[in-house]
């Protein structure tokens, strides 16, 4: 035989493998393709995972904001709960100190009378100090529009402008808030 003749078997090994390379061709491109389709899909999912994350995370912090909300609304009620049972009282330490004022101190008539209104408010500020209502009384101290309110102003040799020379009316705060101005004269430069 010759070179140019072929084997039988020869020729049906070469279309055998033609064949094999064939549907190696095709299972390579399905492959390809099934990836592909595979790597789109997972990175949907991944996408919709990514969103669902950043929703719950979201949703925990709006839940702990809400949370940290209405403690801080708890905590102010407790807190500022007596502001309007306060602002009743201050009239009443006001007229016992314009009693103690008033009061002739040289009458041994009302010596007494003038000390049991003395005690009285002695205890009646003191259970407003425990409740956190403090005095605001700012003889001396410079001006302060958020904690006084100026009656008048009037020229005081020797006194420093914009400062408090009397007081009228103390004022009063609650933890830290303010119930009512000290109403206060100030001095001009």
């Amino acid at each position: 035989m010759t070179e140019q003749q072929s084997n039988p078997k020869d020729v049906e090994l070469e279309n055998v493998e033609e064949v094999v390379e064939a549907v190696e061709g095709e299972l390579i491109d399905d492959s390809a393709q099934r990836i592909a389709e595979l790597e789109a899909a997972l990175a949907a999912s991944e996408a919709v995972v990514s969103g669902q994350r950043d929703a719950v995370l979201r949703a925990k912090a709006s839940e702990e904001n809400i949370r940290r909300r209405a403690a801080q609304d708890v905590e102010k009620a407790h807190k500022f709960a007596l502001n309007k049972f306060a602002n009743e009282l201050l009239p009443v330490v006001d007229n016992l100190e314009r009693a103690i004022g008033a009061a002739d101190l040289e009458n041994e008539a009302t010596k007494v009378l003038v000390e049991g209104v003395e005690m009285t408010l002695t205890s009646f500020t003191a259970a407003l100090e425990k409740s956190g209502i403090n005095q605001v009384d700012p003889k001396g101290d410079v001006f302060n529009p958020e904690l006084h309110q100026a009656m008048t102003m009037i020229e005081v040799p020797g006194a420093e402008p914009n400062t408090v020379i009397d007081v009228m009316q103390k004022g009063y705060e609650m933890n830290g808030r303010l119930l009512r101005p000290a109403m206060v004269v100030v001095a001009k430069a």
